[in-house]
């Protein structure tokens, strides 16, 4: 009986990816799961030489949640980060669809949406390591430097858990992807800072340093002559200042890299007057504010910059600290509020809010800028490519532009910040928002 069940699973598999790639395609593969042993092992792959690792400056990163997952991809949970994609009626949690057309068979895994034509609508695991290698292509292809890869507090508290090693296998895939491609890749937490998470940050960075090696992999990140690790949340959540003060010094020792921190704060950051400002001072030197979400218009955007950056940035220059702005392409997360915020809340306007951020970085005098995020559709921020034909539901599209629209102009991004000639004059350095080369 089950021998029964397992082969209509995989003929229906088959049947599946026939559908949706063609009568050539070839069933897709049968995934395992990574071990912890095999996530966590030096890398000894293939390195390509391509952007400068010793340096933030002069880049555009982006954020990469590798946190989407798939019935059949190895792991136990099935669909997370979609939502109840396999729900009878289905419902999700994204509201952009991924553009899959260059994705192989292997990568494909149904859902029970459907397009408008009947056709079942497919999605990708971020677990799974062809996929991950292809965002890297996409990155080095459109010339953007890099991706700090999101590890969760949350997820990283179990070390011997499926989401732990499940977290482990996209670092992985991520690792692999930089060196193969000639990309910067670094580790950034979105923690809190309190005794619990501390410790848990401190026994998973060891895990990586000692094991995995990460931080000696030719396409880590170093800033400062340092590898860079950040911490994100820093001001947002709970904080215990000995916690804190612990995990700086933890990461300052030479054992576990000596790191240059960077941290992700709150727009009001400058304005504090406790311990957290001033261990800031003395530990980071990378300092983020958060940007999503407090602006929804070129217009309000700039009013935004304006009244924060220039304290912001002559706060950083008295003491020797790096300023990293934030830039957003747009925000959407009707399905992932179950429809009590708006569709489509803050729009793209076909790239043009996107740029006017950009604008604004280069006009401050910075020259490296933090895109949220690569791959983020629960919250509409995603650049890389997504489908203008998602199925029936309620979902935002590009507007129509081609797929790699924000993938062109993230590049161009990188380009612009760092003074190089772009393929159109420096008169002409603002990109054709409908122009279709790269």
């Amino acid at each position: 009986m089950l021998c029964r069940i397992v082969i209509s699973f995989l003929s229906l598999c088959f049947v599946s990816a026939t559908a949706f790639c063609g009568p050539e395609s070839n069933a897709p593969a049968v995934h395992q799961k990574m071990t912890l042993a095999e996530s966590l092992a030096p890398y000894t792959g293939p390195v390509k030489k391509g952007v400068d690792t010793g340096t933030l400056y002069n880049k555009v990163m982006c954020g990469y949640q590798g946190w989407f997952m798939a019935r059949g991809d190895g792991y136990e949970p099935g669909f997370v980060h979609w939502g109840g994609v396999d729900h009878d009626p289905p419902r999700c949690t994204v509201d952009l669809w991924p553009d899959l057309t260059e994705y192989d068979a292997d990568e494909l895994f149904p859902t029970n949406f459907r397009h408008e034509d009947g056709s079942p609508a497919y999605v990708f695991s971020s677990t799974v390591k062809k996929t991950v290698l292809r965002h890297f292509q996409w990155m080095e292809d459109y010339g953007i430097d890099g991706v700090f890869v999101q590890r969760f507090g949350s997820v990283i508290r179990n070390l011997e858990g499926w989401d732990y090693e499940r977290t482990c296998a996209v670092l992985s895939h991520c690792r692999e992807g930089a060196n193969r491609h000639g990309r910067a890749f670094a580790v950034m937490y979105d923690v809190s800072f309190d005794r619990k998470a501390v410790d848990v940050i401190m026994k998973d960075w060891t895990r990586l340093v000692k094991e995995m090696q990460i931080t000696g992999t030719p396409a880590y990140l170093n800033h400062r002559g340092h590898p860079v690790v950040a911490l994100w949340g820093y001001g947002f959540r709970k904080f215990d200042a000995r916690a804190t003060k612990e995990l700086f010094e933890f990461f300052k020792k030479e054992e576990n890299g000596a790191c240059t921190i960077m941290l992700g704060v709150p727009n009001n950051w400058v304005k504090w007057d406790d311990e957290k400002l001033r261990l800031l001072r003395k530990y980071a030197h990378i300092i983020s504010p958060w940007n999503v979400g407090r602006y929804n218009s070129p217009q309000t955007a700039e009013a935004h910059f304006a009244a924060n950056w220039p304290a912001d940035l002559e706060w950083c220059r008295k003491r020797d600290k790096d300023y990293y702005a934030v830039v957003f392409p747009g925000f959407s997360w009707t399905n992932l509020k179950k429809g009590h915020d708006p569709l489509n809340a803050i729009p793209r306007l076909n790239g043009d809010f996107f740029w006017s951020q950009v604008e604004q970085v280069k006009q401050y005098g910075m020259n490296m800028a933090y895109v949220a995020m690569f791959d983020e559709m629960d919250e509409g921020t995603a650049i890389f490519k997504c489908t203008n034909n998602p199925p029936v539901g309620s979902f935002v599209t590009y507007e129509g532009l081609p797929s790699d629209h924000y993938l062109k102009l993230t590049g161009k991004a990188g380009r612009f910040l760092r003074g190089e000639t772009d393929p159109v004059s420096e008169a002409e350095a603002k990109p054709d928002l409908r122009a279709d080369t790269p």
